[in-house]
């Protein structure tokens, strides 16, 4: 037991109220007085070494700060943004203009991206247009590509086509510019180029998805044309489940008052879902799907256009873009997308 004591008289415990020196401390004093006296000489061998050794880089050196670079990752990319690789703008091949082959004014300007055809005939109008130093006000007057066309005294230039398909979210207006200050979808491409583009088309404020923005005016007018019927492929969803017969009168044909509208073929998203279904359509009218569920007495809870004239939405995530590419553009205007 007296070999187990512990003597407190020679610790560094504090529960007596004491603090008594550790016997020790004599030793501690020896070796740091040893360190002390032989850190010169130690000190000294060491630069000498370091002097003749490969080794003698700065971060060995204690007396120079280290200083630390950081090499830039290569192909970083901001998933959150834009500027990925699928909007980076592509060059498009420009189209042949005949420069002997006269084309009407109002499409002349469509072309330029000054405003569309039915803006020009009111700019024609108002005299606001000259054509090679005189105004012109006759709608329906023809001009060549080479001709000196101005608008307010401005010269107009031919623009490069731009085509950006984006990812319509909701709660956006697709208008160029809106008088309640709410958020167009030219908000979401403001930033993509510096012509002037426009919609191709309308969707409802709170319809989502595929929606193509360019500045070709023909290519707009051919694809919005109700004689083209362009089809197109929507993902409803619905406040309750749809009838087998509700789906055999939308295939069959709904009477909207104005007109009589048929679906080209109704499917169910998933076997054990009837509130989802998609629908396959070609008609051009205004906010069509809505009206033949208002009609049937559904309430469109849900409505996303997937499929337009060829183009889709994959990898394009809701509210982003991207341009589309001179295969796609070209599809497009020899029409040989799916119809």
């Amino acid at each position: 037991m007296e070999n187990e004591k512990r003597h407190w008289d020679k610790s560094n415990d504090r529960r007596d109220g004491k603090f008594v020196k550790n016997s020790f401390d004599s030793e501690r004093k020896n070796k740091r007085s040893f360190y002390r006296d032989n850190n010169d000489t130690r000190s000294k061998s060491f630069s000498e070494d370091k002097k003749q050794s490969d080794f003698s880089g700065r971060r060995f050196d204690n007396n120079k700060p280290t200083k630390v670079t950081f090499r830039k990752r290569r192909n970083r990319i901001n998933s959150s943004s834009n500027e990925r690789s699928n909007a980076v703008r592509p060059i498009y091949k420009k189209d042949y203009l005949d420069p002997n082959k006269p084309i009407r004014l109002n499409k002349y300007l469509a072309n330029a991206g000054v405003c569309s055809r039915r803006e020009a005939d009111a700019f024609i109008s108002a005299g606001v247009i000259s054509v090679n130093d005189k105004i012109v006000s006759e709608l329906g007057t023809k001009v060549l590509p080479n001709d000196n066309v101005k608008f307010h005294n401005q010269s107009i230039v031919l623009e490069q086509k731009v085509y950006i398909l984006i990812n319509k979210p909701k709660d956006t207006v697709t208008t160029v510019e809106d008088t309640h200050h709410r958020k167009t979808v030219m908000d979401i491409v403001k930033n993509a180029c510096s012509e002037r583009v426009y919609p191709v088309g309308r969707l409802d404020r709170n319809t989502t998805g595929v929606l193509l923005i360019t500045n070709d005016g023909e290519l707009t007018t051919k694809l919005i044309h109700p004689k083209h019927n362009m089809k197109k492929i929507y993902h409803v969803g619905l406040n309750r489940k749809l009838e087998t017969e509700d789906m055999e009168k939308i295939l069959s044909g709904v009477d909207l008052g104005d007109f009589t509208v048929k679906a080209d073929a109704i499917e169910f998203v998933k076997e054990n879902n009837r509130k989802e279904v998609g629908l396959e359509i070609h008609s051009g009218q205004n906010r069509v799907v809505r009206r033949i569920f208002d009609s049937l007495g559904y309430k469109v809870v849900k409505l996303d256009r997937v499929f337009f004239a060829g183009l889709t939405k994959k990898n394009v995530p809701r509210g982003k873009y991207r341009f589309l590419t001179e295969k796609e553009v070209n599809m497009l205007k020899m029409g040989a997308f799916e119809k």
